[in-house]
């Protein structure tokens, strides 16, 4: 076990202890320049899949919105409450602007990703669509790279399948248990038992679940912090401006100073949106669309509802509060953010807080389980070995909710994330003139006054599509 820890620790100083991080930041703004300014320039076009217009007309196939609020609650979870408390303590306040910044350069590298994933994404029997980066290698790339997609596809299972989803289980029945009470035992039953039911009702019963779980999570976390914002109104500016000022190192909050924000606010706010990390486009290549851009639009608002919508909602409601105080003893994340929620609203907030935790665990965890029962579609196409990995997943929620140390044997997740970002840039880099060709088709349908382009095969006969999934027409609708 000794060697595997140094094995794995090897690997995880390899990707994000030496260079990963700075790689995505460089690369996403490499993207940003390239694409003109994808995120801002469509930024309007990102929120009309709120408002349906997008939807299909097949009542069995995934939306551009189910497979939206599927990321969101992917992306959302213990990263947007604890990591944003956790930032700010050990980087202070400027590490909330940081995270704002690496928010919008993510936005574009999750469109590029994201409408990757929608141009090689294959029709499945069933009529549904799989796709993302590991099918991204193979028909885009070419077969002779079939060992990179199973790399990644083992790194996407044992990660996101199995290690997050038993740290998911240990923050639901670790908050569960400090705020009601409620034994780890009970808690991890309860959350096995609706996972089994939802997952192994496979990515239509989990879009459904995302439809209803997702909005009233995000709206119910926003609602709250938006009540302690006007409650405390008069001190906004001056926390905004704490933000910036420590972001360049203008007033020290911290040891570090700008160097300790940069870093915390990078670092948490890519753990937290996920983009160019190459999990969020196997969901994305799920939806039924007209364009692969469309979704990859779709997807970079996912990024700003994780970071600049639930990430600064958790930043207001610790630096409006009287419980953090700079440089001070650090609290652990979620108990800065629950104390400070008590601070504001009294004691009926941090059950509120740990109702909020258990909706944004849950629905992380049929979030990656979808992840895994993806990657393993690559591997095989054996229904015995996705029952297999159903109930596996299912025993690793409980494994994690019931035993508080049991997470710790998942000491290969952040590591193999490391392989999975590497891999995934790798992916970007080498099919980005793909992408561009895809962007500059949609830009050139919109200018000939095309309000919903549509990918047309022919005009790309030297890419690997599948024609069943691209028909060149329109969905009704």
């Amino acid at each position: 076990m000794d060697l595997l820890q140094t094995i794995f620790g090897v690997i995880g100083d390899l990707t994000w202890g030496w260079a990963l991080i700075p790689l995505l930041v460089v690369l996403g703004g490499f993207i940003t320049l390239l694409t003109g300014f994808v995120q801002i320039r469509f930024f309007k076009r990102m929120f009309r899949v709120l408002s349906g217009r997008n939807q299909t007309s097949d009542p069995d196939a995934i939306s551009a919105r189910a497979a939206l609020l599927v990321s969101v609650g992917g992306r959302v979870g213990g990263g947007n409450i604890a990591g944003v408390a956790v930032a700010i303590t050990l980087g202070g306040p400027g590490a909330v602007f940081w995270m704002w910044a690496i928010a919008l350069v993510g936005m574009a590298t999750s469109l590029v990703e994201c409408s990757l994933a929608q141009l090689y994404k294959r029709r499945q029997p069933t009529g549904d669509y799989r796709g993302g980066p590991a099918r991204s290698i193979l028909h885009g790339l070419g077969a002779q790279y079939r060992w990179l997609a199973i790399v990644y596809a083992v790194c996407l299972i044992a990660a996101f399948g199995l290690g997050f989803n038993a740290f998911q289980g240990n923050t639901v029945a670790g908050a569960m248990q400090d705020s009601l009470g409620v034994n780890r035992t009970v808690t991890g039953a309860l959350l096995a038992v609706i996972a089994g039911f939802i997952v192994f009702g496979g990515i239509h019963r989990i879009a459904k679940v995302a439809d209803v779980v997702v909005p009233v999570m995000a709206l119910g976390y926003i609602a709250m912090a938006l009540l302690i914002v006007l409650l405390n109104i008069t001190a906004v500016p001056g926390v905004l401006v704490d933000i910036v000022a420590n972001a360049f190192g203008f007033r020290e909050a911290v040891a570090g100073g700008m160097g300790a924000a940069l870093t915390q606010g990078l670092q948490r706010g890519l753990f937290s949106n996920e983009a160019g990390l190459g999990s969020a486009p196997n969901v994305a290549a799920t939806a039924d669309v007209r364009h692969p851009i469309s979704q990859g639009i779709t997807q970079s608002l996912s990024v700003f509802i994780d970071t600049i919508f639930i990430c600064t909602c958790t930043a207001m409601i610790v630096l409006l509060g009287g419980i953090y105080q700079p440089g001070a003893e650090a609290i652990d994340g979620i108990a800065l953010t629950q104390q400070s929620l008590v601070f504001h609203l009294g004691p009926w907030a941090q059950y509120a807080l740990s109702a909020m935790i258990l909706l944004f665990a849950f629905s992380s965890i049929i979030y990656n389980y979808y992840l895994g029962e993806n990657a393993l579609t690559v591997i095989t196409h054996s229904h015995a070995a996705r029952n297999v990995l159903r109930l596996v997943i299912i025993g690793i929620v409980f494994l994690g909710a019931t035993a508080p140390g049991a997470t710790a044997v998942f000491f290969f997740s952040d590591p193999l994330m490391g392989v999975l970002a590497v891999v995934n840039l790798v992916v970007i880099m080498m099919l980005l003139p793909t992408c561009l060709r895809l962007l500059t088709d949609f830009r050139a349908q919109l200018a000939a006054g095309v309000d919903r382009p549509v990918l047309d095969p022919a005009d790309f006969p030297d890419l690997d599509i599948d024609r069943t999934a691209w028909t060149g027409k329109a969905p009704a609708g």
